[in-house]
């Protein structure tokens, strides 16, 4: 038997590691299984339903951290919100405008989606003061991204190192449409500024150079808001002064979540899984268009439509290539990207079981995330046997080394924890991953639904 083993390391500071032991003949994951509601569109369908007049009804929220810290923020603003679960959240909003100034200062956690948002919101509300922060992490990522153009249509906004950093205070002012050519394909970046607008008298417009995900245009419109999208061009346009009504939100699983076991299902030998309800948008799919270019032998069944967002079940086998490995390398670069910004972790677990050099680029991104992604995951897959050179702005790895177990860290990025889980499934011996509390930020069923499909091993002959 595999065995999985969460020790608590110190609970004062809620310090786990993940100990995996492959078998030794062998595993093979089977199942059906479902996986978190997805993240982006939980964060605003609850500041949206924050916004609206009425009750909106959310089904599927995730239950994460970072949705969590949302749901906080709004409330100390005089949202009402349901105890979160699952089956049904309910948001009583108070109406664009309205919000409250809070009594204390707003606490992001470790959800960049959280603060950026919010800073659209908050700039957008005349008279009011506000004060946002998050943990150790969100206070390191850059905020100018997003400072810069809400200065530019009149917002009121400082911080550590000019604004470019939390803690950050607010004083809200009446601000001006703008049409703003964003240097990067950010949908934080293009929501904060969109969420703006809709105070703003007039049209605003965000041009990326590429498209980004599309959720808050998509859940904009189903709230009221006048949206005119031009793909053409990468544009998003929002009308201000409107009137938000709330809605019945449906939360598809997260394809981010979901990417972990298409990766596992790839390279664990003897695989047949099936993710049910997976939210399968154009703009999110990077990863099933990546793991296509490299072999992977993955279908979408019962695809649908549900409350706006296309919906499909991912089934994903094994498959052994001609030359042994079950993936072949790929180059993975350009407009691809911004659809697979966060799949690039466990991307590069694929990669170290494809035959041939991967190479990732136009990635530099992720250096300012949760943590410098492309060091840490080359680092800790490094130290497990891999081959992998770090690019300024990706990554080239070298496939076909076979996994080692050893002692591996997070670096309490959530994304890094369930990749290095992932390629501890294959690897000889044991793996220990340090704070692999991480993991629920994004998925906190995620040791359970390993185990679930663990538990329906089988030796491989």
């Amino acid at each position: 038997m595999a065995v999985i083993q969460v020790i608590t390391l110190n609970q004062a500071e809620y310090h786990h590691h993940l100990t995996i032991v492959p078998p030794v003949f062998g595993l093979a994951l089977q199942g059906r299984i479902r996986v978190p509601g997805d993240k982006s569109i939980s964060h605003r369908a609850l500041m949206l339903g924050a916004l609206a007049e009425g009750e909106t009804v959310i089904h599927g929220l995730l239950l994460g951290e970072d949705p969590r810290s949302t749901a906080s923020c709004f409330q100390a603003m005089g949202a009402e919100i349901s105890a979160l679960n699952s089956d049904e959240v309910r948001v009583r909003g108070i109406g664009l405008g309205k919000l409250m100034e809070p009594l204390d200062v707003l606490n992001a956690g470790n959800s960049g989606t959280t603060l950026r948002l919010m800073l659209g919101i908050l700039a957008s509300h005349p008279g009011r003061f506000f004060t946002v922060t998050g943990d150790d992490s969100l206070r390191s990522r850059p905020m100018s991204r997003v400072v810069k153009p809400l200065q530019q249509m009149g917002a009121e906004i400082w911080g550590r190192k000019d604004g470019s950093l939390a803690p950050l205070a607010v004083r809200g002012q009446t601000l001006r449409p703008i049409h703003y050519h964003s240097p990067i394909a950010s949908a934080q970046v293009k929501s904060c500024i969109l969420l703006a607008g809709l105070m703003a008298e007039g049209q605003t417009t965000v041009t990326e150079p590429a498209l980004s995900r599309d959720h808050s245009e998509r859940m904009l419109r189903a709230f009221g808001a006048e949206i005119i999208v031009d793909p053409a061009t990468c544009s998003a346009t929002v009308t201000g002064q409107a009137t938000l009504r709330g809605q019945t939100v449906i939360v598809p699983g997260d394809i981010s979540s979901a990417a972990f076991w298409l990766v596992a299902g790839a390279i664990v030998p003897g695989s047949d899984l099936t993710i049910e309800n997976v939210g399968v948008n154009p703009t999110r799919t990077g990863i099933l268009e990546a793991l296509a270019m490299m072999g992977a032998d993955i279908t979408q069944e019962n695809l649908r439509e549900v409350a706006g967002e296309p919906v499909a079940d991912l089934r994903v086998r094994y498959r052994q290539g001609q030359d042994g490995a079950p993936l072949q390398a790929c180059t993975i670069e350009g407009d691809l990207i911004p659809k697979l910004i966060d799949e690039v972790p466990i991307l590069a677990v694929a990669a170290t079981f494809a035959h041939g050099t991967t190479i990732i680029r136009d990635a530099a991104e992720l250096r300012v995330k949760e943590s410098d992604r492309i060091t840490v995951m080359a680092t800790q897959l490094n130290q497990m046997g891999a081959k992998i050179t770090e690019l300024p702005d990706g990554m080239e790895i070298v496939g076909g080394t076979p996994l080692t177990g050893t002692e591996v860290d997070s670096h309490t990025d959530h994304r890094i924890a369930m990749s290095l889980a992932i390629a501890a499934l294959t690897a000889k011996g044991t793996t220990t991953i340090q704070r692999a509390e991480a993991a629920a930020i994004s998925y906190p069923s995620f040791v359970e639904t390993l185990q679930q499909v663990i538990q329906q091993e089988k030796s491989i002959n």
